[in-house]
């Protein structure tokens, strides 16, 4: 549990630094990120019902990621893509992508293409929670827009 606590609070940090390397100002920095440290945490604890696949766990973090990043857009009246980009960095598949390259360099063609779709499959999850969240949020705005 120390491991999980540790892990979120270090992608907390990290985001709060990507934060101020994009320009967020002030207390949105903040939230940006909580955000990232939401986003690590979720997926870390669905490890427990997905034990198995990681393409799950990325999917559920990002589905409540992207809701925690629509609910401050509305609240802090700011776009969602401050939050939501900055949040969603620890998600990315950034060490799959390197080591899809070192497998193509060293010729281990097979190992690079496994490696190569499980990147692909968590960045489709990423994508589909990202559309999903934000489809679902802009039809209840509409609906309510036209009452």
């Amino acid at each position: 549990m120390n491991n999980i606590i540790y892990q979120s609070l270090m992608s907390f940090f990290a985001c709060i630094c990507f934060a101020v390397v994009f320009q967020v100002k002030g207390k949105h920095i903040f939230f940006a990120g909580f955000g990232g440290l939401l986003s690590w945490l979720v997926y870390l604890l669905a490890a427990y019902p997905f034990p198995e696949s990681v393409i799950p766990r990325y999917f559920i973090a990002t589905v409540i990621v992207t809701i925690y990043s629509e609910c401050c857009a509305r609240i802090l009246r700011s776009p969602v893509t401050v939050f939501l980009a900055i949040s969603l960095l620890p998600l990315v598949p950034g060490g799959g992508i390197y080591q899809t390259m070192v497998y193509c360099i060293n010729g281990n063609t097979v190992n690079a293409v496994r490696q190569c779709i499980s990147t692909i499959g968590i960045a489709g999850a990423l994508a589909i929670g990202i559309v999903v969240v934000s489809s679902i949020v802009h039809l209840i705005l509409r609906q309510n827009s036209v009452r």
